[in-house]
């Protein structure tokens, strides 16, 4: 397995504000997996996949991931994780408004050790052509493109994805996810992508719903269709 969870609590807030948003999870994700977690808002989504990712601490319980446990690291050893693991896409882009499509990428590959070939990701990615552009010369779809060619020139065993299609109209979703889809095949990345689109979970391997800090259904899924199919986006 490459992602290992178990009895997963986390809580904010001390006194009259604590909240507990994680109440003993248990997941377990193989290696090669696009997964999908749903709930509604507040369900603890997006705080698992924070912990899973160690940018936010948890109060007990264990996180595995490639068999090394993350909870309870210190931050320069949670720091070495993060660098040496993990790829991170977000609804929102973080792309640094004064460097170019390639110059953004190129900040994340002086962090891998092995990272893969930036004209490879641009060709894959449909970027080629946009090389030289800056942030505020792209259009949203092609903003994270770039914010995903950024994430996976590290070569990440593991790709977290917080919404990567919110804020996108349906085609450019339909875009973004068939090169999620065509990553996994290429790279076999593992793939952890949290959504409120409900037509997100038709294509990928395995399914997960949170509700109300636990989850209340894991199963896979037996009739996948192709990211190019997808409906309602």
């Amino acid at each position: 397995m490459h992602v290992v969870i178990n009895d997963l609590k986390k809580s904010y807030g001390e006194g009259g504000s604590f909240v507990q948003v994680l109440k003993g999870v248990n997941l377990s994700i193989k290696e090669g997996e696009m997964c999908v977690i749903q709930g509604t808002s507040g369900s603890g989504k997006s705080t698992l996949l924070n912990c899973i990712g160690g940018l936010d601490s948890i109060d007990s319980g264990s996180v595995k991931v490639a068999g090394n446990e993350i909870a309870g690291l210190k931050s320069d050893k949670l720091a070495d994780y993060r660098r040496e693991n993990l790829g991170f896409i977000f609804q929102f882009y973080n792309l640094v408004p004064n460097l170019n499509v390639r110059e953004n990428i190129e900040v994340c590959k002086y962090l891998a050790d092995e990272a893969l070939d930036i004209d490879e990701l641009l060709d894959v990615l449909g970027m080629r052509e946009h090389a030289s552009k800056f942030p505020s010369q792209l259009s949203g779809g092609q903003q994270q493109r770039c914010a995903i060619a950024r994430a996976l020139v590290k070569n990440p065993k593991l790709l977290l994805c917080d919404e990567p299609t919110g804020a996108l109209d349906s085609k450019t979703s339909r875009d973004i996810l068939m090169l999620l889809e065509e990553v996994n095949r290429k790279y076999n990345t593992t793939m952890i992508i949290v959504t409120h689109n409900n037509s997100i979970k038709n294509m990928v391997d395995h399914i997960i719903y949170i509700k109300d800090g636990l989850i209340s259904k894991d199963y896979r899924n037996d009739n996948k269709i192709p990211a190019a199919s997808l409906e309602d986006l």
